[in-house]
C-alpha cells in the first residue's frame, strides 16, 4: 500500500512541475502556427533582439500591427539579420506561418526580406523554394 501511496505521490508532483511550462513548451514550438505560409508587407515599428527570440512589429498597409517571431538569438544572427540591419521605418516583407487564432496579428517569420537581400531564419521550412 505505501508503494501505491508514493507512486500517486510521484505521479502527482511530476504534473504540477510540468504543467506551467507546457504554453512555453506551445509557444516555442510550431504548434501555434498555421501550416501554410502567408507574406506580410509593411513598415518596421520596432525591432528587439532580446532572448528568448528577437521579434519585430510590423504595420501593414491596412494599419494592422503584427509580431513578428524571429528565430532564437543565435539562428537569427546565422541568418544575417541583426539589430543593425534594419531601423523602425523601414519596408519589410515576411514571409511565414501565422498565429492560428485569426484575430491574433501574430507570425512567426521563415524569411525576411529587406532592401531585396534575403534573411532565411528557417531555410528548410520556406515553402515553394
Amino acid at each position: 500500500m505505501p508503494t501505491r501511496i508514493c507512486k500517486a505521490f510521484m505521479l502527482a508532483v511530476t504534473v504540477i512541475l510540468i504543467t506551467p511550462s507546457l504554453p512555453a513548451f506551445a509557444h516555442h514550438g510550431w504548434s501555434w502556427a498555421e501550416s501554410t505560409q502567408m507574406t506580410l508587407e509593411g513598415t518596421i515599428e520596432s525591432i528587439s533582439m532580446n532572448p528568448p527570440h528577437p521579434s519585430l512589429t510590423v504595420t501593414d498597409a491596412e494599419g494592422t500591427v503584427w509580431q513578428v517571431d524571429l528565430g532564437n538569438p543565435n539562428q537569427t544572427a546565422r541568418s544575417g539579420f541583426t539589430g543593425d540591419t534594419a531601423q523602425p521605418g523601414d519596408a519589410i516583407t515576411v514571409i511565414g506561418n501565422r498565429n492560428k487564432d485569426p484575430a491574433e496579428a501574430h507570425m512567426k517569420a521563415v524569411r525576411i526580406i529587406i532592401d531585396g537581400q534575403n534573411y532565411d531564419l528557417y531555410p528548410e521550412r520556406i515553402q515553394g523554394n
